[in-house]
């Protein structure tokens, strides 16, 4: 029997299928790589485009946007009789920044005509290059990977055939036809398999050509991208460069104007306005104001007191003024000047009661109306247990607070529990005497109390005692 010769495939880089009549590997994905490799240099080069397109619109953006700051310094200066009008001044100066400001927004305007006049059409030259291989790659190398596709599917369907015809032959014992004989059928399968291997081989040397011209097209594509890099910096550091030069002559032209060049013109001009730095600086010793020696200024007696805090139980020190007016002011300190003056606590003392003096301590019962007219509804009455530093002292701040106070009484100042029980009595008697000051406060109306009466007659004596020995001491 005459042996038959058939056609061998071509070794290539991916072997491993080459015993196998239909291979696994894809005609086609040679084919798919190099569309896809053209794909991305297409959309490098598209990038590009854009980035050009965008550039010049930001050009022209700047352009316009230059000639807005122009008009902000187009107006002549406001008040410009402060500055000299002579050359090498502040005007002199603006005169420069406009014109500099002007020849910027022009060269924008120059820079982005370059753009699209020069630098683009070379990116959109090589975007159409890029698109014209991609149909070559598309009408030739795809056309055989298509023909080697049809090829394989034909052998296949042989092969299956054989496959169905030789298992009938086992199972009939042996029976088959003429046309569906399995020696004839082999015989077509190698018929079409030479097709086959014919159509892979011309596939493979066609790809193996595209796939060298693959090489230098990119070194054109990367060249070509270059070369027009290379333009679009150069356009750009051009306008750059120029823009870094109008700046600098207007800051030279501001750097040359001497320190004391527009100042000596403006002390020249105004000598007969300007302050006289000679002129000694103001003191708020020497400064006086309307009514600020009245009567109604000046304090009966003012000076430090300690009072029984209510949380803590002890003695903490405190300024206190009695005004004319006769309210028991409590601050912080008799300073005026660090923070505002505002009372901690007032006691209108008319509306107080005022205990008796127990050497340097008295106790003064009322409420806080500092707070303002919805303070002084919620406030509650407070009993303040004062003590001053001296038994003199006391006895001068307790006869002015007497004098001043609404009621009177014998009770002296509550000396420290030295036991829980006495504790709770001393706590008792506190609160009896406070229930009975809410009774005896003031009815609605004009009337006023005796003590009131005498009080007020004997205050204005006692006032003008105390501030002649504060003035004394």
């Amino acid at each position: 029997m005459a042996t038959t010769n058939l056609p061998s495939r071509q070794g290539t880089v991916r072997s491993n299928d080459d015993d196998d009549a239909i291979p696994d590997e894809d005609a086609s994905e040679v084919t798919r790589l190099f569309n896809e490799r053209l794909q991305a240099w297409k959309h490098a080069c598209g990038y590009l485009e854009d980035y050009i397109q965008a550039q010049e619109k930001l050009q022209n953006a700047h352009g316009k946007e230059y000639e807005k700051l122009v008009k902000t310094v187009s107006n002549p200066l406001k008040e410009g009789h402060h500055f000299d009008q002579n050359v090498g001044g502040v005007a002199g100066m603006f005169e420069t920044l406009r014109a500099n400001t002007l020849a910027i927004s022009n060269t924008h305007y120059e820079t982005a005509k370059t753009l699209k006049g020069t630098v683009l059409p070379i990116f959109t030259r090589l975007h159409a290059e890029i698109k014209n291989k991609n149909k070559e790659l598309t009408k030739g190398a795809g056309k055989g990977s298509k023909a080697v596709d049809k090829a394989r599917a034909v052998t296949q369907k042989h092969i299956e055939l054989l496959g169905q015809n030789t298992a009938t032959f086992d199972s009939t014992g042996g029976k088959a036809d003429a046309a569906n004989d399995p020696y004839v059928i082999q015989r077509g399968i190698y018929h079409r398999l030479n097709k086959q291997i014919q159509e892979e081989n011309n596939n493979k040397q066609d790809m193996l050509a595209v796939q060298n011209s693959f090489s230098s097209f990119e070194t054109h594509v990367l060249t070509t991208l270059q070369q027009g890099m290379g333009h679009l910096v150069q356009v750009i550091n051009q306008q750059a460069e120029n823009e870094k030069l109008m700046n600098t002559d207007t800051l030279t032209k501001a750097q040359e104007i001497p320190p004391d060049f527009e100042w000596n013109g403006f002390v020249q001009r105004n000598s007969h306005i300007l302050i006289d730095p000679n002129a000694p600086p103001r003191n708020i010793n020497t400064i006086s104001f309307p009514n600020q020696d009245h009567q109604a200024t000046q304090p009966m007696i003012a000076g430090s007191l300690e009072r029984k805090s209510k949380m803590l139980k002890k003695y903490e020190t405190g300024y206190y003024v009695v005004t004319p007016s006769k309210f028991l002011h409590e601050f912080k300190s008799d300073d005026d000047y660090q923070r505002d003056p505002v009372p901690e606590n007032s006691l209108y003392l008319p509306d107080c009661a005022v205990g008796a003096l127990d050497g340097s301590k008295f106790n003064v019962r009322g409420k806080d109306v500092s707070k303002g007219r919805l303070g002084n509804r919620i406030s509650m009455t407070h009993e303040l247990q004062f003590r001053a530093h001296t038994a003199a002292d006391a006895g001068q701040w307790w006869d002015i607070v007497r004098r001043c106070a609404g009621q009177l009484t014998e009770e002296k100042p509550v000396s420290e529990p030295s036991s829980p029980v006495e504790a709770k009595k001393v706590g008792t008697g506190l609160s009896s005497r406070t229930g009975t000051m809410e009774s005896e406060a003031h009815s609605e109306g004009t009337g006023t109390t005796a003590v009131e009466e005498s009080n007020g007659a004997a205050g204005a004596g006692t006032g003008a005692g105390v501030g002649q020995q504060q003035a004394q001491a």
